[in-house]
């Protein structure tokens, strides 16, 4: 694997391009920017001044310009294709990378005369209205990309058989977490767990696709066990109040955390770490929680069952008994858990660095772009300050 001090350089200039975002797809791009600035690019990120508040990615040598490109669909979309075409016109790169659909649509309408790269983050789960038109928008972006990149290799398929030209596999690497700043006693002193007791983590969006109601259903469940164990998520999203209603009315042993940043602090006190999505590529914390070593039950799914192989236990989509059943067993066997955690951070080893990303990100731009040679925007000898 590629080492960050290795990585290949590349002088181009690149726009990273993103819709709205709390979670991954940010915490991605951000990683990108950093890693294609250390390569020596010219990068510049567009998208929602909210993403740059919560992300900071001039704080790590990239310039940002605002384009408010909503998470759905709405009128303001217009808005959001002159923007970009705006930002694209008054600072020329060599190559634009739309990271998701919602920006990848985006990015295909405002017709940038450079190469076009949409990575595909996510699958489109949605039925009805809502649903039918984010196939359309598939369809739009597949066909309107140079190079479709997939977070997984069902999203890689999908991209072709919509039309795209030319799809690739490019999977997405978890930051790393920075060590723990705090002590295992610690961490599970916040949340009031007792030496004996199992505390159960999982960290995501508060989103309907990552299903936390099966969680909140199963751990009900777990009330009555001796100790019972503490289920923390952290994570905050449109599904909140619907799920803190069903923690509720179900008197299930479930914290809402809100967003937090201390995701290695919160995995250094777990006993156990789950997920529950109906659809995940190479979800991040599910890599997290492998680095850490720590057990993990999540859904066999989109790109998950390839992520973690034999290092996980995997369970069906949407299947309460079998979370449940799942993590009783995992509880009653401290054996298996640590098994499970020794084959966890060794399959982890395996997997591609963030430099590895940025390292094939950085061939790719070199195929699309041979002739790039640095910034050619009408500031570009300018140092960066980020809001301009």
């Amino acid at each position: 694997m590629t080492d960050a001090s290795s990585a290949p350089r590349w002088p181009g200039s690149v726009a990273l391009v993103l819709a709205s975002s709390t979670g991954g797809v940010g915490q991605h791009v951000r990683s990108v920017a950093r890693g294609l600035t250390a390569a020596g690019a010219s990068v510049l990120v567009c998208g929602p001044a909210a993403t740059e508040e919560q992300f900071a990615f001039t704080g790590v040598g990239a310039r940002f310009q605002p384009v408010e490109i909503p998470a759905s669909p709405t009128p303001a979309d217009a808005r959001a294709v002159a923007a970009l075409r705006r930002r694209l016109t008054d600072t020329p790169v060599d190559v634009v990378h739309a990271h998701g659909l919602r920006a990848g649509l985006v990015a295909v309408l405002a017709r940038p005369s450079a190469p076009l790269v949409v990575t595909w983050h996510n699958a489109v789960l949605a039925g009805g209205l809502r649903g039918a038109v984010s196939r359309v928008v598939e369809r739009v972006v597949a066909r309107g990309a140079r190079v479709a990149l997939g977070a997984s290799a069902d999203l890689v398929d999908r991209a072709a058989a919509l039309g795209a030209a030319d799809a690739r596999l490019a999977p997405v690497a978890a930051p790393t977490l920075p060590a723990p700043r705090r002590r295992r006693a610690a961490v599970r002193a916040e949340f009031g767990v007792t030496d004996a007791q199992p505390l159960i983590v999982s960290v995501g969006r508060l989103h309907p696709q990552k299903r936390y109601d099966v969680l909140v259903d199963a751990a009900a469940r777990w009330r009555t066990r001796n100790p019972a164990p503490v289920v923390v998520v952290a994570g905050s999203g449109p599904a909140y109040l619907p799920l803190a209603a069903r923690i509720s009315a179900a008197r299930a042993p479930v914290t809402l955390l809100g967003h937090r940043t201390d995701v290695a602090d919160l995995l250094s006190g777990a006993d156990l770490a789950v997920v529950t999505s109906d659809w995940e590529a190479r979800q991040l914390f599910a890599q997290e929680a492998l680095r850490a070593g720590v057990p993990l039950v999540a859904t066999a799914v989109g790109g998950l069952p390839e992520l973690v192989g034999d290092a996980a236990e995997l369970v069906p989509p949407g299947d309460v008994d079998a979370v449940d059943t799942a993590v009783r067993a995992l509880l009653d066997d401290p054996r298996r858990r640590a098994d499970l955690g020794r084959r966890g951070a060794e399959r982890a080893a395996t997997w591609p660095t963030e430099a590895d990303t940025v390292a094939a990100l950085v061939g790719l731009y070199t195929e699309l772009a041979p002739d790039a040679s640095g910034p050619t925007g009408p500031d570009a000898d300018a140092p960066s300050t980020g809001h301009r």
